[in-house]
C-alpha cells in the first residue's frame, strides 16, 4: 500500500534538490534517512523532513509495516519562480529568478 507526502513551494531550485533525490531513490526508508543525514545539501535537510513526514503517514495506517519501507517514487518538479530585480551599471536592472520546487515522494512496501 503506497504512502505519498507532498511538498509544495519550496524555497530551493529543482536542479539542487534532484541532486538529492537522485541519492535516495529506490532505497529503504531507514538507510534514506541514514544517506540523508551525511548529505552536505541544503536540500538534505528539506528532503528529509519529507520523508519523516511520509512516514509518519504511514503509521496512521494499521496495515503497513514501517520497517518495510522504500522510496518508491521521488519527484522534483519546478514551482513558480518569483522575480526580483538588482540595479547594475548604466542605470540598467538585471532579472533574478528565485526558483521553487514541488517535491512529491511516495513510500510502498517490500
Amino acid at each position: 500500500m503506497e504512502v505519498k507526502a507532498r511538498l509544495r513551494f519550496a524555497r530551493i531550485a529543482p536542479r539542487k534538490a534532484r541532486l538529492v533525490a537522485d541519492l535516495v531513490r529506490g532505497k529503504r526508508s531507514q538507510e534514506a534517512l541514514n544517506i540523508l543525514n551525511f548529505t552536505k545539501k541544503a536540500a538534505a535537510k528539506i528532503v528529509i523532513k519529507l520523508l519523516k513526514s511520509a512516514i509518519a503517514n504511514a503509521t496512521q495506517k494499521k496495515t503497513i509495516d514501517i520497517d518495510r519501507l522504500y522510496v518508491k517514487q521521488i519527484m522534483v518538479d519546478e514551482g513558480p519562480t518569483m522575480k526580483r530585480y538588482q540595479s547594475r551599471a548604466l542605470g540598467r536592472a538585471t532579472t533574478i529568478r528565485k526558483r521553487t520546487s514541488h517535491i512529491n515522494i511516495v513510500l510502498d512496501e517490500r
